[in-house]
C-alpha cells in the first residue's frame, strides 16, 4: 500500500509549488504530515515496502527506516553527485558561477548524498538565468531520470555507478543573511548571487535596496564609489572590479 510522507503546508511560507498533502489526498493516497521519526519507522515497517523515495525531503532518513524497503532506498538530488553534496545544491551552483548542474537518483546511506548513483540528467544553466527557472528544467530531467529508472529497480536489476565523494564537494544550508551584497565583490560574482537568490528565494540585497535581476554591463566606474547608484532613471551599482552592474529589478527598503 503506498505512503506518502510529506511536510505540513505553512501558511506563512511563500510556496510557489502544489501542496503535496493535497495532491496525494486527492488521489486517496494515505498521507502523513511531519510525523516523528518513530512514526515513519513504525508505519514503514508494517507495509514493508518494496521501495522508499525521497524528494526534497528537508529530514535526514535513519537506516533503520531505510532498510524496510525491500529493494532499496532512493533519493533524487539536485546536482550532478558527488559535486553539491548538501543543502540548497542549485542555489549554490548558481552563487559560485557554475554553467551546468543537474539531477541525480541515487542509493540512500547513512551520510548524505554518498550512496551509489543509478542514474544522472545534466541541466544547463544560462549567464543570467535564475534558480527558479533552472529549477524547472531540473523538474523535467528528474521526471525523465526516475521513469528511465523505474523498470530496473522494480525487478531488483539496476546497474549502479560509484560516487566518488573524493571528486566533489559538500555545502551546508541557507540562510537569508547569506544573500547580503557586498559591493566590493566582483560583478560577476554579485550577479551570480543575485540569480541564486532570486523570488521566489528569499532575495539578495543590501542596507537600501532588495535586488531582483541584474545584467554586466559594459559600462565604466567613471570614478563612483562602490554601490548602487540611479540614473536616467535607472539603477545601477559600481562593483569591486571596477564593472558596473544594471539593477533591472529593484524594490527600495
Amino acid at each position: 500500500m503506498p505512503l506518502v510522507v510529506t511536510h505540513a503546508d505553512d501558511p506563512d511560507e511563500t510556496r510557489w509549488y502544489a501542496s503535496l498533502f493535497d495532491f496525494s489526498r486527492s488521489k486517496n493516497l494515505r498521507v502523513l504530515a511531519d510525523p516523528p521519526s518513530s512514526a515513519v519507522e513504525h508505519e514503514v515497517a508494517k507495509i514493508r515496502p518494496d521501495l522508499i523515495f525521497s524528494f526534497y525531503y528537508r529530514s535526514m532518513l535513519p537506516m533503520s527506516l531505510l532498510r524496510h524497503a525491500r529493494l532499496g532506498a532512493y533519493n533524487m538530488h539536485g546536482s550532478l553527485l558527488p559535486k553539491y553534496r548538501g543543502r540548497a545544491p542549485l542555489n549554490w551552483a548558481i552563487a559560485k558561477g557554475e554553467r551546468e548542474t543537474g539531477v541525480t537518483l541515487h542509493e540512500m546511506v547513512e551520510k548524505p548524498d554518498a550512496g551509489r548513483i543509478v542514474d544522472q540528467a545534466a541541466v544547463p544553466i544560462g549567464p543570467d538565468d535564475t534558480a527558479v527557472e533552472v529549477f524547472h528544467r531540473m523538474t523535467a530531467a528528474a521526471e525523465a531520470v526516475l521513469k528511465r529508472s523505474l523498470p530496473a529497480l522494480a525487478s531488483g536489476r539496476a546497474q549502479f555507478k560509484p560516487n566518488d565523494l573524493s571528486r566533489g564537494s559538500y555545502y551546508g544550508r541557507r540562510r537569508p543573511e547569506d544573500g547580503r551584497i557586498d559591493w566590493s565583490r566582483s560583478a560577476q560574482e554579485i550577479h551570480d548571487l543575485v540569480r541564486a537568490v532570486a523570488p521566489p528565494f528569499p532575495g539578495a540585497f543590501d542596507d537600501r535596496l532588495k535586488v531582483h535581476r541584474t545584467r554586466i554591463t559594459g559600462q565604466s566606474a567613471g570614478g563612483r564609489p562602490l554601490g548602487p547608484y540611479r540614473e536616467g532613471g535607472e539603477w545601477f551599482a559600481v562593483c569591486g572590479d571596477g564593472k558596473v552592474l544594471r539593477l533591472l529589478e529593484v524594490q527600495e527598503k
